[in-house]
């Protein structure tokens, strides 16, 4: 059991959806996703959203490297874009981008810009936020790859400043604003901050400087690692002296869900709540389809056979977003 600081016990469990078709990843994309569009994709947030799932995804690379692709994929719909499209078509679902890579703008930028989505949005923005570490795409944008951690944390605290008040006010040595009035702005009292990253110390800052962690490529004997040495470290015991809510933890699985079969959903159920025992409150899903019509089949039986049944006997709901 995790200290308070993190989510077991306290944070919900969430559900929520890696979106097809707007990004192509070589490792877990579907047939199907290849030649899929608006329509496909249109379909797929309205009924994920119908069923109760928590969340939609979209990843932002402004280029990809051509000798990335092989392993990044080059597909990566833009973020803002594709969430404002997805919230018109919604109603209830949270919108995640999955990441924002915060050192290639301004803090005031990306307050104004997901503030605004926030507020389009009735208030279903969960920010995430990361520190990029694609080298080419920051020299691509002109933006100092070796300074990009200390610049990052400076632009959290700085984010978090430009997304809480009206006319905020920040002096750091990367950022520095007062005297600007900021309309629209979200319409959430505190706009969630997922923190993405795959070390113990993109934990430590989340338990920091976040409401949320979301790892990725991390696999469940890493992360129960790395929660267990962070339990006891000045991050979880800060998080606790200002008692600020438990963490959330949302991670991906290591592979696509393929729910084709009885045992294969026994086999899934068995593998998240492994997860949840070592302090995971979320998850980001993909499905193994090879059709649109499979993809969305899962959905349903991942709901009604998983998600209902573990969310029933789950912790008690509160806030964190």
């Amino acid at each position: 059991m995790r200290s308070r600081a993190f989510g077991v016990g306290v944070a919900p469990r969430r559900f929520g959806l890696v979106s097809p078709v707007v990004t192509l990843h070589p490792r877990a994309h579907g047939a199907w996703e290849v030649s899929a569009g608006l329509s496909e994709l249109r379909e797929v947030a309205q009924a994920a959203d119908h069923s109760g799932y928590d969340f939609l995804t979209a990843s932002e690379h402004v280029a990809m490297p051509t000798a990335a692709v092989g392993t990044r994929g080059a597909r990566y719909y833009d973020p803002l874009a594709t969430l404002g499209y997805l919230a018109a078509l919604t109603s209830e679902i949270r919108l995640l981008p999955h990441v924002v890579v915060l050192p290639y703008a301004h803090p005031m930028a990306v307050a104004k810009r997901y503030g605004t989505l926030d507020a389009l949005s009735q208030g279903r923005v969960l920010l995430g936020v990361g520190v990029g570490s694609l080298e080419e795409e920051f020299e691509l944008l002109g933006v100092d790859f070796t300074a990009r951690g200390e610049r990052y944390e400076e632009a959290l605290r700085a984010l978090r400043v430009a997304l809480d008040g009206e006319t905020p006010s920040f002096h750091g040595r990367f950022f520095d604003f007062e005297d600007f009035v900021m309309e629209p702005r979200a319409v959430q009292a505190r706009v969630p901050l997922w923190l993405g990253g795959r070390s113990e110390r993109s934990l430590r800052r989340a338990l920091l400087l976040g409401e949320g962690w979301i790892p990725f490529g991390v696999s469940a004997s890493q992360l129960r690692g790395f929660l267990e040495r962070a339990e006891a470290s000045p991050a979880a015991r800060a998080r606790m002296e200002r008692r600020a809510p438990a963490l959330e933890i949302v991670v991906q699985p290591e592979h696509p869900l393929d729910l084709r079969g009885h045992q294969s959903v026994r086999g899934c159920r068995e593998m998240l709540e492994a997860y949840t025992e070592i302090g995971v409150t979320g998850f980001k899903l993909r499905f193994r389809a090879d059709t649109l019509r499979e993809f969305l089949a899962q959905l349903e039986v991942f709901r009604h056979e998983i998600a209902d049944p573990m969310r029933g006997a789950g912790p008690d709901k509160d806030s964190g977003g």
